[in-house]
């Protein structure tokens, strides 16, 4: 695996928009409702959580792997409630395990050096900052 694009739906009791991410998924009512993923431009996959489903084990792997780029639009708002999930998880957030001999302490989030923003590409092409302006832009189909 080379590539994984991910889209989330999430839900919180903390309006994004007023709060910011990382309020908004601090929440104790904060869950992803669905998980949409596309390994390597294959066919995209969507995990319905809210229903019991759960994240592939190998999909779990490459969230931490900083060798597998992961691509999102507003990729820090997928890192920061994917974050969140693997910890309420209880998985740890750092490619060695929180056993790298520099650690001081478990990492609290997952590494964005892995993370690739289609968002800031599209902004960088002069596009707009939503992916609902960017599709009618680009008029793609819903």
């Amino acid at each position: 695996m080379k590539s994984l694009s991910l889209d989330l739906e999430t839900y919180s009791d903390l309006n994004l928009a007023k709060c910011g991410v990382y309020k908004y998924a601090e929440s104790p009512a904060f869950e992803i409702l669905l998980f949409g993923y596309a390994v390597d431009g294959g066919p995209v996959q969507v995990v319905h959580l809210a229903q019991g489903e759960s994240i592939p084990e190998e999909i779990l792997d490459a969230l931490t792997d900083d060798t597998v780029t992961k691509w999102a639009f507003n990729a820090n708002f997928e890192r920061v409630c994917l974050s969140r999930h693997l910890t309420d998880l209880g998985r740890s957030l750092d490619p060695f395990h929180d056993q790298h001999p520099l650690s001081q302490e478990c990492a609290r989030f997952l590494n964005p050096a892995g993370w690739k923003c289609s968002m800031v590409w599209s902004a960088y092409l002069g596009l707009p900052l939503s992916l609902e302006g960017v599709g009618a832009v680009l008029n793609l189909d819903n």
